[in-house]
């Protein structure tokens, strides 16, 4: 079978002894969504040979659930050379309004990029499987992963095409990226647990004669909720949910379901018309146990399942892959002593994340779903209470926006470390574009940092512009490994 050539290691715990077959890939990923593919472009770049299975024809579609890129997502995209394409793709929006009290101003948030961007998911999906192809990694479209079995030092995935050939697919890990019915996670043995929160949500893309007076426009008032945002070429996404009209997801809906619903929520449909798809879905809150079973990793929809409330989903996962791809590359290449350690960190880093982000988004939707005047009241005594304190507001905008997000870091540590790194004026030029070589950077005055720890790979060094003495090692999804407030001159 056909595969990218692995590359070597002297690491007897990750590789397979050199008596037993090679592999046809150093690691196999199930399923070309945004979260397999920024993974597949990772891993490809740093030299790590990787097939993406993927059961659906390769075709391009205008149909998709994910719209906005949040200001993280947009600096793990801009250290990968890709944030500004893709700002041009959309609009940007500065301010959300929600439930018509609440305002949230993002341009303060210390980012290059304070906004929301409203864009297709398939305008990310198109950056990055060109990323992934022009890297080197295997696309096999049409293809259904059937079993999946592994052992101490390899993972076989059991496939069949299009065709309906079978084969057999031997590597050294997998990841399932499968969405939120993983044939990956079933395959593991590992439950979903969770609930189903609002059934029959209707999304569409429209066009509108009237244009909303804000940007993005949310609105809930009891029975119905409602949601409107531009892709900025003319076409709407609309949202919505009516509590009197709870069907399954099989029952049709067209675009008269669709106004009513907004006239509902907004006092207005805008005079949507020409709907391009139109679409019915339920919401669920679910979450793996664990994101890892030996050689086999889950990531994305298939980890978690949240409602769409903030737009958290796609930015999760891909923020998800962020974090798998340079251990899985580490791992693989020897660059670490213990790789199974550096491995389970994956997980003891994004399972908390990923239940932060089913609070957060299942506190949003359930504020839009408030019927009751006692719900009511306390939703808008909520949106005071941002509106007038700020440190709670930049906490909920940094949390929404993944700018917020911090790991977990070991006792006695700096209190940088597992905090995200801002995009830091270095003399070699922007820290984000300095991680566009995937290797961790070390920042710091000019001569030796001692007490820099060694890192699993290689370590870009970098100085800083002024005469500050401090240093820090960030990593390559733009974390910070360590830090130190005063480096002796020597």
């Amino acid at each position: 079978m056909s595969g990218t050539p692995s590359t070597g290691s002297t690491d007897p715990g990750v590789h397979r002894p050199a008596s037993e077959p090679d592999f046809d890939t150093d690691v196999v990923i199930v399923g070309a969504g945004p979260t397999g593919m920024l993974l597949a472009g990772d891993l490809a770049s740093a030299g790590v040979g990787v097939t993406v299975l993927e059961r659906r024809p390769h075709e391009t579609s205008n149909i998709t659930r994910a719209f906005g890129v949040h200001a993280r997502t947009l600096e793990l995209l801009d250290a990968r050379g890709l944030a500004d394409e893709l700002v041009k793709t959309g609009t940007a929006i500065t301010g959300l309004r929600l439930f018509r009290h609440l305002s949230l101003d993002l341009s303060r948030l210390p980012s290059r990029f304070p906004f929301l961007l409203i864009t297709p998911q398939y305008e990310v999906e198109k950056l990055l499987e060109r990323r992934a192809l022009a890297a080197g990694a295997v696309f096999r479209h049409g293809t259904e992963l059937t079993g999946l079995d592994q052992s101490g030092t390899s993972v076989t995935a059991r496939v069949q095409d299009a065709t309906g050939a079978h084969t057999a697919l031997r590597a050294r890990f997998a990841v399932g990226t499968d969405g939120v019915r993983s044939t990956v996670r079933k395959a593991l043995g590992l439950p979903f647990p969770g609930v189903s929160v609002i059934r029959s949500i209707v999304l569409a893309d429209v066009k509108l004669a009237d244009e909303p007076a804000d940007l993005l426009t949310v609105n809930g008032v009891g029975d119905a909720f409602a949601f409107v945002a531009p892709f900025g070429d003319g076409w709407y996404r609309v949202m919505g949910w009516n509590r009197s009209r709870q069907v399954p997801d099989s029952e049709p809906v067209d675009l008269d379901e669709v106004r009513e619903i907004t006239r509902r929520a907004l006092g207005t449909d805008f005079g949507m018309h020409d709907a391009r798809w139109i679409s019915r879905f339920h919401s669920d809150e679910r979450q793996a146990p664990s994101y890892r079973k030996g050689r086999v990793f889950l990531a994305g929809d298939a980890a978690h399942a949240h409602s769409p409330a903030g737009g958290q989903g796609m930015n999760t996962g891909l923020q998800d892959a962020a974090n798998l791809s340079w251990k899985l590359a580490s791992a693989i290449q020897g660059h670490t002593p213990d790789p199974e350690t550096l491995l389970d960190t994956y997980e003891s880093e994004r399972h908390p994340v990923g239940a932060a982000v089913l609070r957060s988004s299942g506190a949003i939707v359930r504020l839009a779903m408030a019927h009751t005047p006692i719900r009511r009241a306390a939703r808008s005594l909520a949106a005071r209470f941002l509106n007038s304190v700020r440190p709670a507001a930049a906490k909920a905008m940094g949390m929404i926006s993944g700018i917020g997000i911090s790991y977990g870091a070991p006792r006695g540590s700096h209190r940088l470390t597992g905090r995200r790194a801002p995009d830091l004026r270095l003399a070699e030029g922007r820290l984000y574009e300095l991680l566009r070589e995937g290797d961790f950077v070390l920042v710091g005055p000019s001569g030796p940092v001692p007490g820099a720890p060694d890192a699993p790979g290689r370590v870009i060094r970098a100085h800083w512009t002024t005469d500050r003495r401090s240093a820090v090692l960030v990593r390559p999804d733009g974390y910070i490994a360590w830090a130190a407030d005063h480096v002796e001159p020597r």
